[in-house]
């Protein structure tokens, strides 16, 4: 009896370690794509993003979707930006296999996003797949 509750306590451990270590891997992806964006840095956003991704949302009253190319071509382009003046932070992230989801808000001056990012594990590395957002003035 002690011996099975001894298995089942080191498979339970094994596992949890195993999602920390994904969990841990889908923050740097996210963090990729936070920092990417305020430094306006293709490699970064490249890295944290499928090339296939699409990104949907609303701007204003119309819908739009996105492909990921067209995006992080609007996204690096500009002047720089002072990265003191945006705060971003995850708030959830669920992981089930190969997939997770990730919540995060987004205090940009002028404006606050609330983003879902979906997420596939693709050839051993976690990349953003698709992105929704709800935009708000502050």
């Amino acid at each position: 009896m002690k011996a099975g509750f001894l298995v089942l306590f080191m498979v339970v451990s094994s596992l949890s370690f195993a999602q920390q270590n994904e969990i841990e891997a889908i923050t740097k992806t996210v963090n990729l794509y936070f920092e990417g964006m305020i430094q306006r840095d293709r490699t970064m956003l490249e890295e944290a993003f499928h090339s296939d991704a699409r990104l949907i949302g609303y701007r204003g009253e119309t819908i739009t979707v996105t492909p990921f190319e067209i995006w992080a071509a609007g996204t690096v382009s500009g002047s720089l930006r002072n990265p003191d003046d945006f705060q971003n932070s995850i708030k959830a992230i669920r992981v089930e296999g190969y997939t997770a989801m990730v919540e995060t808000e987004l205090y940009w001056p002028g404006i606050f996003y609330h983003d879902f990012l979906t997420l596939m594990k693709v050839d051993g590395k976690w990349k953003i797949v698709h992105k929704t957002w709800y935009e708000k003035a502050r």
